[in-house]
């Protein structure tokens, strides 16, 4: 009997904050509080070492250029 008194009383004040929760929610929606920040603070990544414009190529498709600019070269 005591249990079901305990879980009548919580459930009470469950209720009770759920309604008073839900009021503080409505006023502080309408004054404006917890509203999105105006302006979010930007991070501006600074790098470190500037990238550079040459091309990459794998060692094989550089060595094959080599040997074809020294072809023409010669001819």
């Amino acid at each position: 009997m005591a249990d079901k008194k305990k879980k009548q009383e919580d459930s009470a004040l469950v209720g009770a904050a759920e309604v008073v929760g839900a009021t503080v929610g409505k006023i502080a929606a309408l004054v404006g509080v917890g509203g999105k920040p105006a302006t979010p603070p930007k991070n501006i990544k600074i790098p470190k070492l500037a990238k550079s414009g040459k091309s990459r190529l794998p060692r094989k498709q550089k060595k094959a250029q080599k040997k074809a600019a020294l072809a023409a070269s010669l001819q």
